[in-house]
């Protein structure tokens, strides 16, 4: 159960705030993300993403903020000790303020030697979901056990890069956020891994959608075999209850030679007959630029007292089968068909990471593209 407590990062158990225990990988994230609803008629400008995460097992509290300006996704990281105050969310020039839990929160990022600032206002367009929770063991280590909420919204604000202001206006810009919290690796990779070493293995998609009258979101981690360990589907109307469809799939087509996805379709199988989702992808942003796979401003990772950096990533150039370019989220159009034949027009990200085999996708090995 999710009660307004879940919002503040100060949980110590992968569970919902009653709860409790200790772990060397706990972490408690924000994660955001926003974009204009014509995103794919501008080449992304303006698509924006933020991380905020705190480490209480490694005294680590670290952010980063991305926004994508002219075929390029600028990223600044921030990393700190954080001398077990973990209600003090701003590293760096980033912050993160709960405005009204489980609706409104802000992120800020001040003026800094980079060029970037921004002050960006979310607002929850349907409530909170309580995704499944998240279990996954290696022969008897567990090493992933996370609950994660997630909510779409609309942004208001604006955002400075380098001179250029991009002014965020409601409707026009929605995206979505979520909360997560438990254990998965952070930091310094464990020294030793459990034995025998297993295959590396990891598929995963994700993606809330939004539509002018409700949003869907869908998830799946599924084995080498195609097994889904972890899936579900919502469908959620704006001012109403979710309906969850714990019987769903998708049949995604990927690019030749790369792991990305040209084009898919998720099915959410209900009791009244079959909602599918026809997604397009047009453009991608990297979520490396946000600290996850490949990124050396990796989660938790210590990088001093207090640290500051940025870099950045051409969109046209990023090798797409390169380790640290598996991680996207693809912003996508979105076309839905629901059981009575209405069809509803919308948008939003598809995240992807996928590493080793996968059999239904035909990927044999750890890089192997789509033939």
């Amino acid at each position: 159960m999710l009660t307004k407590a879940d919002d503040y990062a100060i949980h110590q158990a992968p569970v919902p705030i009653a709860y409790a225990t200790t772990d060397r990988n706990f972490y408690d994230r924000y994660f955001f993300n926003g974009y204009p609803q014509d995103a794919a008629d501008v080449n992304g400008d303006g698509h924006f993403a933020c991380a905020f995460g705190v480490y209480p097992g490694h005294n680590i509290m670290d952010a980063a903020f991305s926004v994508i300006v002219d075929g390029v996704q600028k990223n600044v990281h921030a990393s700190k000790v954080m001398h077990m105050e973990r209600m003090d969310t701003q590293v760096g020039p980033i912050r993160v303020e709960i405005v009204e839990p489980l609706q409104v929160l802000r992120v800020i990022v001040e003026d800094n030697e980079h060029g970037i600032s921004a002050n960006l206002t979310f607002t929850g367009r349907t409530q909170a979901l309580e995704e499944p929770r998240f279990i996954s063991r290696v022969g008897p280590r567990t090493v992933m056990d996370y609950t994660r909420l997630t909510q779409n919204g609309e942004w208001e604000g604006w955002i400075e890069v380098q001179g250029k202001r991009i002014e965020v206006t409601r409707p026009r810009y929605r995206g979505t956020r979520d909360r997560s919290w438990g254990i998965r690796p952070v930091g310094a990779a464990d020294s030793q891994p459990v034995a025998p070493p297993p295959e590396p293995q990891f598929y995963w998609l994700w993606c809330p959608l939004n539509f002018d009258d409700r949003i869907s979101l869908y998830h799946i981690n599924s084995d080498r075999q195609g097994h889904a360990w972890n899936t579900n589907g919502v469908v959620c109307p704006v001012g109403g209850e979710p309906v969850e469809y714990g019987r769903c799939s998708s049949d995604v087509t990927f690019k030749p030679g790369t792991r990305h996805a040209a084009g898919a379709t998720l099915t959410l199988n209900g009791e009244d007959g079959d909602t599918t989702i026809t997604l397009e992808p047009h453009y991608t942003f990297y979520m490396q630029g946000l600290g996850y796979v490949g990124s050396d401003w990796g989660h938790g990772h210590y990088k001093g007292e207090n640290a500051l950096g940025y870099d950045e990533i051409v969109l046209a150039d990023a090798p797409a089968l390169s380790f640290e370019h598996l991680h996207i989220q693809a912003f996508s159009s979105a076309t839905m068909t629901t059981p009575d034949g209405k069809v509803r027009k919308g948008q939003g990200v598809f995240e992807q990471l996928i590493i080793g085999a996968h059999d239904p996708s035909g990927f044999a090995d750890m890089l192997d593209g789509a033939k």
